[in-house]
């Protein structure tokens, strides 16, 4: 297969991310509607997490937050979120960056977003260069029996199978789909 030089994976990625941004600054304005909240895991060994040291001991490797009821200050830039949380009633301030980001979930509309950890190296070519952990694929949409869009691969045909088409026409996913 030839290389991606555009780098779908990490594109994808951001772009999935930039959902996540788009969900949690709409949060801090205007706050959780209906029965919406959010499960989110992180790394907590990112250089730019902001976590108590006590915090970081107990969750050295990774730690999943839920915005619900008892969450303040949810600030939300370009690059992270604050927000402020009690654990066992001690009150603490994380900073998240969103590319510490590894799995994104709001359970009231079954939807649920993974993120594997994409090396330089790595080529989108399939599972195979993706960390083991994560190695379903660089976006998963897991449990998601009512969703509407999944993240999956798919082979599309070479631009010669599409040949007859007008240019700028719209053309239905279900063209490039496996049959």
């Amino acid at each position: 297969m030839a290389d991606d030089f555009i780098r779908y994976d990490i594109l994808i990625q951001e772009a999935m991310r930039g959902l996540v941004r788009t969900v949690l600054k709409d949060a801090s304005v205007r706050g959780l509607s209906g029965d919406h909240h959010f499960f989110i895991s992180f790394d907590t060994n990112h250089p730019a997490v902001t976590l108590s040291t006590r915090m970081r001991a107990q969750y050295p490797q990774e730690m999943t937050i839920v915005l619900q009821h008892q969450f303040w200050d949810l600030k939300v830039t370009d690059d992270n979120f604050e927000v402020g949380l009690s654990f066992n009633g001690v009150t603490e301030r994380l900073v998240i960056p969103f590319a510490a980001i590894r799995r994104f979930a709001d359970p009231s509309v079954n939807f649920d977003i993974r993120f594997a950890e994409i090396t330089e190296g790595a080529k989108s070519e399939g599972a195979d260069e993706l960390s083991a952990e994560n190695k379903d694929a660089p976006v998963k949409l897991a449990d998601a029996k009512d969703q509407k869009f999944v993240a999956e691969k798919t082979d599309i045909p070479k631009s010669d199978s599409l040949k007859g088409e007008a240019k700028g026409q719209v053309v239905s996913l279900d063209r490039f789909r496996k049959k």
